[in-house]
């Protein structure tokens, strides 16, 4: 067992107690002036490589690459013939060109995928359209972003919205992509868009909960494309696939090909399916869906919780079960939540590829320790989860760790190192979340369960 669940757990009644006094600190005692350093940005990290069995990475690309999201299937394989380019169309952020470049250099060195920048007015296989975030919601009210096939527009999109040819379902090979990305959310948003949507404009066209180390995933604990989803999206684009094979016939193809390109997860069979309870998918999507209510919701998390538990779940849905109902929790009942995390803490550091999944639960219970006066202890936590949420790139994560360990130095009297930590987690704030007012609200939250506040 890793220290931090056993130091917590001996701390489980006076966090609660803590937590509870902490609501009692206003507003106006939390808000101080912040200055704002320059923004922080990624450089360049060696992705893990994946760690599952070929056996079971030849499952889950059968599912990701003929089967949607809504249980639809697909007749055939498809992607793109030959180079693939890339324009963007329209005003871009001045984030997104850089992030941009560093994705599809990513693409060409771990997938090797021929991908390249084009400008100019000819069309590209893969258009990256910028657009307001309301534009977005008009057409998909619960989309950050989103792709279509075989549009180059957000004029286009609108005028062949319902024509069968730009659905999955219809393609046989794939030509002409639209990404559509939001322009007034934070850096870090329109970076995780430009991966999800670049990587299923390429390749897999679905998502599934019991992939705890890819963004092809709904639970959104990763936000950059890891070391699997370039070894899929690698296998996707392998010399021995090819455009209009089915599902049988990809089957038949994938242990030699994964051989070759993961030897170290050498196996000759394909792992049988396992495919998610549809109960607990339809309550987990309710828990996380912030159009329902927090009552319904946390009643939706309670039963995926019993269904994940009792049902044919992966260890990692019980634990992202388990982490929802925290989150839910921390308002109503902290000591429900703080139980919550700790079981999902549990589950996430047995598993061997659930790091940044256990990072998310430590710097929940790392608020708790603080709240309950242990700061020691908290930025402990932080410390051993530092290394792998810098590795994943998650700037708002980063941020709220630093801030979470500048509060706890403030409570030690090491002022040095808490304007030091407080500086970097402003720094990596400004990318994580980007609106200024964002940032100083997630600075009061973090002050307003602090003890000195309480204190003053």
């Amino acid at each position: 067992m890793r220290p931090f669940l056993f130091l917590a757990l001996s701390m489980t009644l006076s966090a609660c107690a803590s937590t509870e006094t902490a609501r009692r600190v206003t507003p106006e005692m939390t808000m101080q002036p912040v200055t704002m350093p320059p923004m922080a940005t990624f450089k360049s990290i060696a992705p893990t490589p994946p760690k599952a069995s070929n056996a079971v990475i030849a499952r889950d690309f059968l599912d990701l690459a003929f089967t949607l999201e809504n249980g639809s299937t697909l007749p055939v394989f498809t992607r793109f013939n030959g180079p693939v380019t890339v324009k963007v169309s329209g005003k871009a952020t001045p984030t997104l060109e850089p992030d941009l470049e560093r994705l599809l250099k990513r693409l060409r060195d771990e997938a090797n995928i021929p991908i390249s920048r084009i400008t100019g007015p000819q069309t590209a296989s893969i258009t990256i359209v910028p657009v307001p975030s309301a534009q977005i919601r008009s057409v998909a009210p619960t989309a950050a972003c989103f792709v279509r096939a075989n549009v180059s527009s957000w004029d286009e999109y609108r005028a062949r919205r319902n024509d069968p040819a730009t659905f999955w379902t219809g393609l046989r090979q794939r030509d002409r992509m639209a990404i559509f990305v939001p322009t007034d959310v934070s850096p870090q948003e329109t970076r995780d868009c430009l991966h999800e949507e670049v990587a299923q404009a390429l390749g897999p066209v679905n998502d599934l909960y019991r992939l705890s180390d890819s963004i092809f995933n709904d639970d959104n604990f990763h936000t950059v494309l890891t070391g699997y989803d370039m070894l899929i999206l690698r296998t996707h684009y392998d010399k021995a696939l090819q455009n209009g094979m089915t599902r049988a016939e990809v089957a038949a193809r994938l242990p030699a090909i994964l051989n070759r390109l993961n030897p170290r997860g050498r196996s000759s069979a394909i792992a049988p399916p396992h495919p998610a309870s549809r109960d607990w998918k339809a309550a987990i999507n309710t828990a996380t869906n912030p159009r329902h209510s927090n009552t319904r919701r946390k009643a939706s998390a309670e039963k995926a919780v019993a269904l994940a538990t009792l049902g044919n779940q992966t260890d990692a849905n019980i634990a992202y079960s388990y982490y929802i109902l925290g989150r839910l929790s921390l308002a109503s009942d902290p000591r429900q939540a703080l139980d919550a995390f700790l079981m999902a803490g549990r589950i996430y550091e047995s598993q061997p590829d659930t790091r940044i999944q256990e990072a998310h639960v430590a710097l929940q219970v790392a608020a708790f320790q603080l709240a309950a006066g242990q700061s020691d202890i908290a930025i402990a936590l932080i410390d051993q989860n530092l290394a792998v949420v810098r590795r994943s790139e998650h700037a708002a994560l980063l941020s709220l760790m630093l801030l979470v360990k500048a509060e706890g130095f403030e409570n030690l009297g090491q002022k040095a190192k808490a304007e030091s930590a407080r500086k970097e987690a402003l720094a990596w704030a400004r990318y994580g979340y980007g609106n200024e007012a964002v940032i100083r609200e997630r600075v009061s939250e973090i002050l307003s369960i602090s003890p000195r506040m309480r204190e003053s």
